[in-house]
């Protein structure tokens, strides 16, 4: 764990205890925390009294700590692992931590206007994960390093690290319009990869941002 660098170290670490206290407590005392669509929205009883839950801006960032499973935490910690940690070698870890969370957060954008036109079909559901940052960091490490040979877990295929990002670009976008795969927020990944082009492209001065 000493040679995980300290951004990328401080990820697994806050994220883990998060999921051992869901799993200690109950995510009961999470719902606040779990990004709603817009409104106020009832979700349940406790001591007899009606629980509402919707959106607050902390949810941006907070959602991306909660996981809805050992599977779902443990794929997106090995992509921060696999990902960040060469990254953040590269960035130092001030910059990596801010592009994770901005990556997080551009996806709870991209996540909220989707999730909120979802309640006018009565379809009701909070989102939670870092995979909106996972994406968003697969799509810096194949800009940084496009020609570094990655594995892909399932299947096991070798491929260029800018090859792994188109193929899941263009997965995500055609799994997000055709509605399959239903209870994985498609938009929210591409949202995270949105968001973190924009954050390097502003870095780099480049379109759609200007150097001064």
């Amino acid at each position: 764990m000493d040679r995980i660098p300290p951004a990328t170290r401080a990820l697994l670490i806050i994220n883990s205890l998060v999921f051992f206290a869901q799993q200690v407590f109950g995510e009961g005392w999470l719902l606040d925390f779990m990004l709603w669509p817009v409104g106020d929205w009832p979700a349940g009883y406790a001591e007899g009294q009606l629980i509402t839950v919707g959106f607050m801006p902390w949810q941006l960032l907070s959602y991306g700590f909660i996981h809805g499973g050992l599977s779902h935490l443990m794929f997106n910690m090995l992509a921060i692992y696999m990902f960040g940690a060469a990254l953040e070698m590269v960035w130092g870890s001030r910059r990596t931590m801010i592009y994770v969370l901005g990556c997080i957060a551009g996806a709870g954008l991209v996540q909220l206007m989707v999730a909120t036109h979802a309640v006018s079909n009565g379809e009701l559901y909070p989102t939670v994960g870092a995979s909106g940052g996972v994406f968003g960091v697969l799509l810096a490490f194949g800009m940084m390093f496009p020609n570094r040979q990655v594995m892909l877990l399932i299947p096991p295929i070798p491929m260029k690290a800018s090859t792994l990002v188109i193929v899941y670009g263009v997965l995500e976008l055609l799994l997000g319009v055709t509605g399959t795969q239903s209870g994985v927020a498609h938009f929210a990944h591409l949202g995270g990869m949105a968001a973190g082009f924009l954050i390097l492209q502003n870095w780099r001065g480049r379109w759609p941002f200007r150097r001064r």
